[in-house]
């Protein structure tokens, strides 16, 4: 199937690429050695609309359909994973506050995010349940007009920089994902608290906690859409959340094809640049057409999700999120072996492609969940 993207797209892929060379690409080490979050940066990156950039216009976002805010995800990473996953989760869980928010919860926060004066979280994952959102022991217990939390949260990015979180919960145990609500909860009410995990393989730019949910009481008013409806509202955001991570995964193996070309036409061997041999060659020829593929797959996933063909666009973006970060990852790896030594100390970008082109294997479902949502859908 032809795609063909419009003039206004390659003038936002121009402008984040722009801003990635000149924000972010120069810092990257700095941020990736010492663990360091981007705050200055995401609110830089706010002023040009690149921070949850789907925001509707009349809360202060810039209103931009999937296919550009794909473009925008994928440039930030081929920039700098680490630094793009922290400026391109600054938005986590307002898509469900937009969908299904009350009012205030709109005007609250929604131009607080996108304006970058803080960050939002999604509190999903726990310990002993990633894939298995059905399975949540996060309970949520009414008590007069409030709902007192408790649970345990893990993996949450922004976990330690966001003001404000959608928490999922079950308000009805034993009732599987027929049970879960989801709750608007600000990061500072009593109960809440916070622990950063520095000792990650990749995006180390990017803020991750372990949040623990202790008594913490919301009124009812902080219900976000219907009670018991939580998981069925997170169904409607699953087809767009991995056409992202495969918008990541792209970028990041571009990332890693333009380091390794640059590497390949500035390294000697035998008197020539290694880039006349053909073994190089042949690795940046297959590496480039592995991402411009992964690339189309993921345009034509993006496309399903703004066309809001559900059935289709789970397919095709479970599709997309399963080979683009299969191939992120292998296109990485070939770029350290293009670098050789040089592409196993932190002197090259080409080890931190390879170390932040990871986790795309992993989050927001991981290449074996894909693969049984695939099945079922062409089965």
């Amino acid at each position: 199937m032809a795609f063909t993207l419009s003039a206004e797209h390659d003038a936002i892929r121009e402008a984040v690429r722009e801003f990635g060379e000149n924000e972010m690409a120069p810092v990257a080490e700095e941020h990736d050695r010492e663990h360091k979050y981007p705050e200055e940066i995401r609110r830089k990156a706010a002023e040009y609309d690149f921070v949850a950039p789907s925001i509707p216009i009349d809360y202060g976002g810039a209103g931009m359909d999937k296919i550009s805010s794909t473009i925008v995800t994928e440039e930030l990473w081929r920039a700098d994973p680490g630094i793009g996953s922290a400026v391109g989760s600054a938005g986590f869980g307002t898509n469900m506050i937009i969908e299904f928010g009350d009012e205030w919860m709109k005007e609250e926060w929604l131009p607080k995010v996108a304006g970058g004066e803080t960050a939002s979280c999604s509190m999903i994952s726990e310990p002993a349940h990633g894939s298995n959102v059905a399975g949540i022991e996060t309970v949520a217990e009414k008590d007069g007009d409030e709902y007192v939390l408790n649970g345990n949260k893990m993996w949450i990015t922004n976990g330690t920089v966001a003001d404000v979180g959608v928490l999922m919960a079950k308000t009805s145990p034993g009732e599987g994902h027929r049970g879960i609500t989801a709750f608007l909860v600000e990061m500072d009410r009593d109960g809440v608290s916070t622990d950063k995990i520095t000792n990650k393989l990749g995006i180390r730019a990017s803020d991750l906690a372990e949040v623990i949910i202790d008594d913490v009481r919301v009124p009812e008013d902080n219900v976000i859409g219907e009670v018991d409806k939580g998981f069925y509202q997170l169904m409607e955001f699953f087809a767009s959340g991995r056409t992202s991570v495969a918008a990541q995964a792209v970028g990041a193996a571009q990332g890693a094809l333009d380091a390794a070309i640059e590497y390949a036409n500035e390294r000697e061997q035998f008197d020539q640049k290694i880039k006349e041999f053909q073994a190089i060659e042949h690795k940046l020829a297959e590496m480039a057409t592995k991402v411009e593929a992964a690339r189309s797959l993921t345009y034509r996933a993006a496309s399903q999700v703004e066309k809001n063909n559900q059935d289709v666009a789970a397919q095709y973006s479970s599709m997309a999120k399963l080979f683009a970060s299969e191939i992120s990852v292998e296109v990485a790896d070939e770029g350290v072996q293009v670098h050789g030594g040089s592409g196993y100390v932190t002197d090259y970008p080409a080890e931190r492609y390879y170390r932040d082109a990871r986790i795309t294997k992993i989050y927001e479902g991981t290449s074996e969940i894909q693969k049984n949502i695939i099945a079922d859908q062409i089965l």
